[in-house]
């Protein structure tokens, strides 16, 4: 079994996950609340409404803990890359992990991306494109990314080259 690519995401990452994370609780929590919420009000003899609003409540705080808390740190630990001068190694995932090996011959094209979450933490993320899908790194340093994403290129076009 081949070892695991030595290179870690910037630890910055997390506070983008939970940022990120804690926006879609937020939606989810608000979409299913409200409604509830205002039929509570409508009929305040009706019990049903004022049970649902606590389970929905009570869900909107577990999942809190376990996507804002548990789960980032967890998340940073298992992502992994490596580039090597013949492929990108990437390791990913908590309960479904997956390995990645895509060898430059395939690359079609490399990308940066920054988001707003991304972008307030000087943070980017590089995609490397082939024709079975795009692979992306999150969370890293601008300058890094733009590194990664230069080198990943031009081992793209030298093994395009030797063929």
């Amino acid at each position: 079994m081949r070892e695991m690519p030595a290179h870690q995401l910037n630890p910055k990452i997390k506070m983008v996950w939970r940022i990120s994370d804690g926006l879609w609780i937020a939606v989810c929590f608000l979409v299913c609340f409200v409604p509830f919420a205002i039929a509570a009000a409508v009929d305040p003899d009706a019990g049903w409404a004022l049970m649902v609003l606590a389970v929905v409540a009570a869900g909107f705080v577990a999942l809190a803990v376990v996507f804002l808390v548990v789960l980032p740190p967890i998340r940073y630990a298992r992502w992994r890359y490596e580039l090597s001068d013949d492929y990108l190694d990437i390791a990913r995932g908590i309960i479904w992990r997956k390995r990645f090996i895509i060898p430059f011959i395939r690359v079609q094209n490399t990308d940066t991306r920054q988001g707003p979450i991304l972008r307030a933490f000087g943070l980017s993320s590089v995609t490397v494109a082939t024709a079975a899908g795009e692979h992306e790194i999150p969370g890293l340093g601008n300058e890094e990314a733009e590194l990664l994403r230069d080198r990943a290129a031009e081992l793209a076009r030298i093994a395009r080259e030797d063929v």
